[in-house]
Parts: C-alpha cells; sequence; structure tokens
C-alpha cells in the first residue's frame, strides 16, 4: 500500500508539474492583463510559476518520508533532514524563477540550515 502511495505521489507531482505548466501557466502568462511589478510582468510570472512547482517538491518530500518509512520508524532526525532538503530546493526556486527578487529563498535557506542544526 505504501508503495502505491509513493509512486502516486511522484506521478502526481510530475503531472502537476508539466500539466500546469503546459496547459494552465503558459495560458496564463499569455494574458495581457497580469500585474507589473518592478515594471514589468517578469517578476509575477517567476512567482507564479515557483509557487506552482513547489507543491510538487513537497509531495516528493513527503513520498520520501514515506519509503523511509517502510523500512522502519522514522527518527525526527530524518525527518528534519527531509524536510531541510525540502526546504533548500524551495529556496532554489525563487531564486531561479525571480531572479532573487522574491525574497521568500531567504526564509527558506534560513529554515533549511535551522532544521539540519537540529538535526545533527
Amino acid at each position: 500500500m505504501l508503495t502505491v502511495a509513493v509512486i502516486l505521489l511522484f506521478l502526481t507531482g510530475l503531472a502537476h508539474s508539466y500539466l500546469g505548466e503546459r496547459y494552465i501557466l503558459m495560458r496564463l502568462f499569455r494574458r495581457e492583463n497580469l500585474p507589473k511589478m518592478f515594471g514589468s510582468t517578469d517578476f509575477t510570472t517567476g512567482t507564479l510559476r515557483f509557487v506552482w512547482h513547489l507543491l510538487t517538491v513537497v509531495w516528493w518530500g513527503i513520498a520520501i518520508l514515506i519509503l523511509l518509512a517502510m523500512d522502519e520508524p522514522l527518527q525526527t532526525r530524518v525527518v528534519l533532514q527531509v524536510f531541510s532538503a525540502v526546504a533548500l530546493v524551495s529556496g532554489l526556486f525563487p531564486l531561479y524563477f525571480t531572479r532573487g527578487r522574491h525574497l521568500s529563498w531567504v526564509v527558506f535557506f534560513a529554515v533549511a540550515a535551522l532544521l539540519w542544526l537540529a538535526a545533527t
């Protein structure tokens, strides 16, 4: 049952990112009435894009925790390390998609570091 749950979470994340990018975000970004921030719609589209794909990262983090729980009970250290990795990847998204202008990367990196340090 857990293996099926992991596969479903992984495939759902993959489908969410790919299909959402192709059929929702791309169509949304063609609109002329997107809010302009910092002089263009780049920040808006970058923010929407990284937030959209962030959900996939979280689902995959949950799938990894389920995978790890299949072998033995999860230790707090392992849970903190997985969430630290999720926070780290989450911080990379706004750096890439908004070129660092969305400052959530600062918080995500701080959370990643704090969780990693707490786990050791």
